[in-house]
């Protein structure tokens, strides 16, 4: 696979994550959720977060928000050298994928966070407005100070536990809680996918590796006869 390929599939897998995050900034108020298919555990929610993926937290304030930003532009050019060295090294096709996927998503949050501040209006979930792409005041924070952008909702559980389960009884539960983005469906499917290829590669070579072992040198040697 070449770098050519390789580019073009994360400028692709980086375009749907973007396209997908602008319409959702500039078309929902905060916290306003559509059901997809009328489906009930299929959504849209429009949710900011200041963190990591998934909705986690890196701490609170500026700093904390600085040092996840640091800490995304270093694995981003990280990345890009290990994908060279990948592709260089002749790596097989499928963990060159998985670690594209990984890094256009990891490219797709810091954008987020980089840049998000700079051209977006605040969305306030007090006022309930459609937040403005580079609006006329400017934007709702400073370079590096952005929020990243999430809005997929996959509620497949929504119940409330009985009241005789020990110490959850009668609480509410939600099986899948929290609300993410595509960028953070690229990062996922690109660690699985490795861990599976990965995992099948060892197997495979320890097949390999036993077969090799029921013949001896002599099975091996081919006899010219002149």
């Amino acid at each position: 696979m070449n770098k050519r390929n390789v580019a073009l599939l994360i400028l692709l897998l980086l375009a749907i994550d973007q396209a997908i995050k602008i319409y959702v900034k500039t078309h929902f108020y905060y916290g306003e959720e559509y059901y997809v298919f009328g489906l009930d555990w299929f959504r849209l929610h429009f949710l900011e977060n200041p963190g990591m993926a998934w909705g986690f937290k890196f701490g609170e304030g500026y700093v904390a928000k600085f040092i996840l930003i640091l800490f995304r532009l270093a694995a981003i050019i990280w990345g890009t050298f290990y994908i060279k060295k990948m592709i260089r090294e002749g790596y097989a096709k499928v963990f060159i994928i998985c670690a594209a996927f990984i890094y256009a998503g990891a490219l797709g949050n810091l954008i987020d966070g980089a840049f998000y501040g700079l051209f977006f209006e605040k969305s306030d979930p007090a006022l309930r407005n459609i937040a403005e792409i580079f609006p006329s005041g400017g934007g709702y924070a400073g370079f590096l100070n952005g929020n990243v952008v999430d809005m997929w909702y996959f509620p497949i559980i929504d119940t409330r536990l009985p009241e005789w389960l020990p110490l959850w009884g009668g609480n509410e539960f939600t099986f899948f809680d929290p609300v993410f983005n595509t960028a953070d469906v690229w990062i996922s499917t690109g660690v699985i996918l490795l861990l599976i290829f990965q995992s099948q590669q060892k197997k495979d070579q320890k097949i390999s590796d036993k077969k090799k072992l029921k013949y001896t040198e002599s099975n091996r040697t081919i006899i010219k006869i002149d």
